[in-house]
C-alpha cells in the first residue's frame, strides 16, 4: 500500500447538507455518546448520498459508490467498488467542515467503530486531521479488516489527538480491487478524566457550546413536542402562511435526534397556535388551531377539533371536538392524568371563557355542563402549573397584550371553583411573552417568572424576574435578580434596563435552568444572551454560550434525553422564517465522563414505591424530567422531580418515587442520573402510573 495515497486525498464529489444527527459542539463534550454525523447514512441530501458524508480519493482504475439497502441497521448503507486501481484510493468520509467532521480535544483518545462487510484484504481504517494553523491533513492509519462476507463489528482506540487539532474525520481506504460495503459508524470519548470532572475544552468548560446543525428544518416548527421515544414532534400547520392555509397545506414532521432524519407526518388540520400536552398514555393531545385568518370581517378564528399523535403510528387521530373554539389555548395535565384547558380565540374571534376538560377515563372532552367554570378570560396561551395540592397556579404569562385585570397572577381551584388573586408580580401588564417555569425540584413548588413585554404597545422588553413559594399560606411573588444583558444584532450592546421577550427556560438534569433566545421587541430585534440560573442561590450566572441563530417569535427551546438543549425556529415581522436548528451542550458535558444507567427495576413505575438501578460509577442525584411540549415560550407541564435515592451495600441505588401525582402527573419521564461533578447521564425513559 502506498502511503501516498492518503497524503494526496482528492475529494470527488461534496454532498449537499440536508439532514444530519446531532453532534458535539466545538470543544469536544463528554457526551458519552455517538459523535458521528448520520451515523447509519438514514438522512440523504438531494442528490441521494447519505449528508454529511463525501466520496473520495485519488488514482487510476474506477470507483462506484451506491446507497445500498441490506444495511446492518435501518435502511441504508454504503457500498464502494474499485476495480484497476494500482496507485491510489477510495474511500467514503465524513465531510471536512465545522458541522459534520467530530469535534476532538487535543490529549484525548476516541473508540472508533463500524459494521462492514468487504471483499478485499486491501482495506485499512483511516484518520485525518484538522490543525488549526495548517488545516486538514492525514494524520494516520489505523486498522486494516480483514475479508468478511458477514456483517462485522470492529473497533480501534486512537492515539492522543495531537496539539492544535480541532477536528478529525475517518473512514474506510479501499486500496486494491474488491467491494466494501460499511454502516453504523460510532465514536465515543475514550479520555479518563484526570482529578475528576477536569475540562480542557476551553470556554466549553464554563459556557458550554452550541452546533448549529447543517440542516434544514422542513416545517414551520412553531410547536415542539418531546416524545417518549426519544423523537421530536414539530407542528406547524399553515405555519403562519395564509397561502398555505388557503392552499391547504398543513405540515408536521418527527425529528429522530439519533440519526438527524425528519418524517414527515400528513396534517389534517391547520394546528397553526393550537394547544398540546403529553396525555398518561405517551399520546399526544392537540386541541384548537386556526380556522381561519382575519379579513375585513373577522379576526383569527379557533379550532374546536382536537386530535391525537401516536409516537408508536406516527399518525393523528381525531377525538370528539371541544366545547368552544380555541387559537392560543393553553393545556394542563392534571394528577388524575385529565386535561384541564384554557383560553384561545374562539371561532368568532373573542375571547373563549369556556374552560375544557378532556377525560382519561373516556378519551373525550367534556360537555361544557360536566365542566367547572369560572367564565373567566386567562387570555391567550396562560401559564396554569398544576401545584402540588390540586390546584392551578395562573403565573401571569401569556401572549398578546395587557396582562388580566387585577393582580394579572391567580391560583384557581377546579375542585371549590375559586379563583383568587396572587400579587406581587412586577409590571404585570408587560409580561406578554413572557417564561414562567417551576423550579427544581417540584417538591419545593416555586416558580419562576421571566421578562417579557408589549406587542400593543411594544415597548422595549423588561429584564425582570419574580419568584414565588406556591407552599406558603399566601403566596406571593417577590422580585428575582434582573436578567443578565445581552446584545442586540450586530453585537450592539444592550442600554439601560432593556431585557427580552420570547425567552425560553429549560429545565436540565443537573437542577439548572437554562435561559435562552428572546427579542427586545414584538416580533424584532432579537436579543443574543444566556444565563444559568441557580434555584438553590436565586442567581443567574450570565455569559452562557449564545445561539448564533435569532430565536424570537414562535421559537422553542427544549431539553433532549442525552441532556443537551435543542433550539428551533424563529419569524419575523416581515414573515420570514429560520429554518436552522440549533443544539446546545451546556458545561457539564465538559466535565467528565458520564455516569450511565446500566439497569432499571421495571420501566413501569408506581406512586409510592421504590425502585432499583444499576449505574456504572457512583451519584448523588436522581430525578424525573417531564419531556416538553412547548410553544410560545410556554410549557405549564414541565417540571423537574427529586428522587431521594439509598446506596445499597452492592452498589446499586433505590429510587423513592412521590406518593403525590400531582407532583409528577402520570406518564412518561426521562430519569437522570448525576455524579459528584455534575454530570448527567443520558435518560432512560420510565412510565409513571
Amino acid at each position: 500500500m502506498l502511503m501516498n495515497a492518503f497524503r494526496r486525498r482528492t475529494v470527488l464529489l461534496l454532498g449537499s447538507l440536508a439532514l444530519l444527527a446531532p453532534q458535539s459542539a466545538t470543544g469536544q463534550a463528554w457526551a458519552g455518546a455517538n459523535l458521528i454525523v448520520n451515523p447509519g447514512f438514514e438522512a440523504l441530501d438531494s442528490t441521494g448520498w447519505p449528508t454529511c458524508w463525501e466520496q473520495a480519493g485519488w488514482g487510476n482504475g474506477t470507483a462506484s459508490y451506491q446507497v445500498v439497502t441490506g444495511a446492518h441497521g435501518g435502511s441504508n448503507a454504503v457500498q464502494v467498488t474499485v476495480a484497476g486501481v494500482t496507485t491510489g484510493d477510495r474511500k467514503t468520509m465524513m465531510l471536512e467542515n465545522t458541522s459534520c467532521a467530530p469535534a476532538v480535544t487535543p490529549g484525548h483518545q476516541y473508540d472508533l467503530g463500524l459494521w462492514y462487510r468487504t471483499t478485499t484484504p486491501n482495506t485499512v481504517v483511516t484518520a485525518f486531521r484538522h490543525d488549526t494553523a495548517l488545516g486538514w491533513q492525514y494524520w494516520t492509519d489505523l486498522r486494516s479488516l480483514p475479508v468478511t462476507d458477514a456483517w462485522t463489528q470492529t473497533s480501534v482506540r486512537t492515539p492522543q489527538i495531537p496539539p492544535d487539532t480541532d477536528q478529525i474525520t475517518w473512514g474506510v481506504t479501499v486500496y486494491g480491487d474488491g467491494t466494501l460495503t460499511t454502516d453504523d459508524y460510532t465514536m465515543e470519548d475514550a479520555t479518563v478524566p484526570s482529578g475528576g470532572g477536569t475540562c480542557t475544552a476551553g470556554d466549553a468548560c464554563t459556557k458550554g457550546a452550541w452546533q448549529v446543525q447543517p440542516i434544514d428544518n422542513p416545517v414551520r416548527s412553531m410547536h415542539a413536542v418531546v416524545l417518549h421515544n426519544g423523537k421530536v414532534l414539530l407542528m406547524a400547520g399553515s405555519g403562519n402562511d395564509p397561502n398555505q392555509f388557503a392552499a391547504g397545506t398543513f405540515t408536521s414532521a418527527v425529528y429522530d435526534p439519533q440519526t438527524g432524519s425528519f418524517t414527515t407526518v400528513p396534517t389534517p388540520v391547520d394546528m397553526f397556535c393550537s394547544g398540546h400536552v403529553m396525555l398518561a398514555d405517551g399520546r399526544i393531545l392537540i386541541m384548537g388551531g386556526n380556522k381561519a385568518y382575519p379579513d375585513a370581517t373577522h379576526g383569527y378564528e379557533g379550532l374546536k377539533s382536537s386530535y391525537l399523535f401516536d409516537p408508536t403510528t406516527g399518525s393523528y387521530v381525531q377525538t370528539n371536538d371541544a366545547n368552544d373554539g380555541h387559537w392560543y389555548p393553553s393545556m394542563t395535565e392534571m394528577g388524575n392524568g385529565d386535561v384541564i384547558a384554557f383560553g384561545g380565540l374562539r371561532e368568532d374571534s373573542t375571547g373563549s371563557v369556556t374552560q375544557e376538560l378532556f377525560s382519561a377515563s373516556t378519551n373525550q372532552w367534556k360537555p361544557t355542563w360536566q365542566v367547572n367554570q369560572t367564565w373567566s378570560y386567562f387570555g391567550l396561551y396562560p401559564s396554569m402549573i398544576l401545584m402540588e395540592d390540586g390546584r392551578l397556579f395562573y403565573s401571569g404569562s401569556h401572549v398578546f397584550g395587557n396582562g388580566t385585570p387585577g393582580t394579572g397572577a391567580a391560583i384557581y381551584d377546579y375542585n371549590a371553583n375559586t379563583l383568587t388573586d396572587v400579587p406581587g408580580l412586577q409590571n404585570k401588564d408587560q409580561r406578554d411573552q413572557s417564561m414562567s417555569v417551576l423550579l427544581p425540584p417540584a417538591q419545593d413548588q416555586r416558580v419562576l417568572t421571566i421578562g417579557g413585554g408589549n406587542v400593543v404597545t411594544n415597548p422595549d422588553a423588561n429584564r425582570l424576574t419574580d419568584l414565588i413559594d406556591l407552599k406558603a399560606a399566601n403566596p406571593a411573588y417577590t422580585p428575582g435578580p434582573l436578567l443578565p444583558q445581552g446584545t442586540l444584532t450586530g453585537g450592539v450592546p444592550e442600554t439601560g434596563a432593556q431585557g427580552k421577550m420570547y425567552v425560553s427556560a429549560v429545565l436540565l438534569p443537573d437542577g439548572k435552568v437554562f435561559e435562552t433566545g428572546g427579542g427586545l421587541h414584538d416580533r424584532a430585534d432579537p436579543v443574543y444572551e444566556a444565563s444559568m440560573f441557580d434555584p438553590a442561590t436565586n442567581t443567574f450566572t450570565p455569559g452562557m454560550a449564545v445561539d448564533p441563530q435569532a430565536r424570537t417569535y414562535h421559537s422553542s427551546s427544549f431539553l433532549l434525553p442525552d441532556g443537551r438543549v435543542m433550539s428551533v425556529s424563529d419569524n419575523p415581522a416581515d414573515g420570514s422564517w429560520n429554518a436552522h436548528v440549533s443544539i446546545y451542550s451546556p458545561p457539564y458535558l465538559y466535565r467528565g465522563a458520564r455516569p450511565q444507567i446500566t439497569s432499571v427495576a421495571g420501566d413501569h413505575w408506581s406512586y409510592g414505591s421504590s425502585r432499583r438501578i444499576t449505574t456504572d460509577t457512583p451519584i448523588v442525584k436522581a430525578e424525573l424530567i417531564r419531556p416538553e411540549a412547548v410553544t410560545h415560550s410556554s410549557d405549564p407541564n414541565q417540571r423537574f422531580v427529586d428522587l431521594p435515592l439509598t446506596v445499597n451495600a452492592d452498589g446499586s441505588t433505590d429510587l423513592n418515587v412521590t406518593t403525590n401525582p400531582n407532583l409528577a402527573p402520570p406518564g412518561y419521564y426521562m430519569l437522570f442520573v448525576v455524579n459528584a461533578d455534575g454530570v448527567p447521564s443520558v435518560a432512560s425513559w420510565v412510565h409513571l402510573m
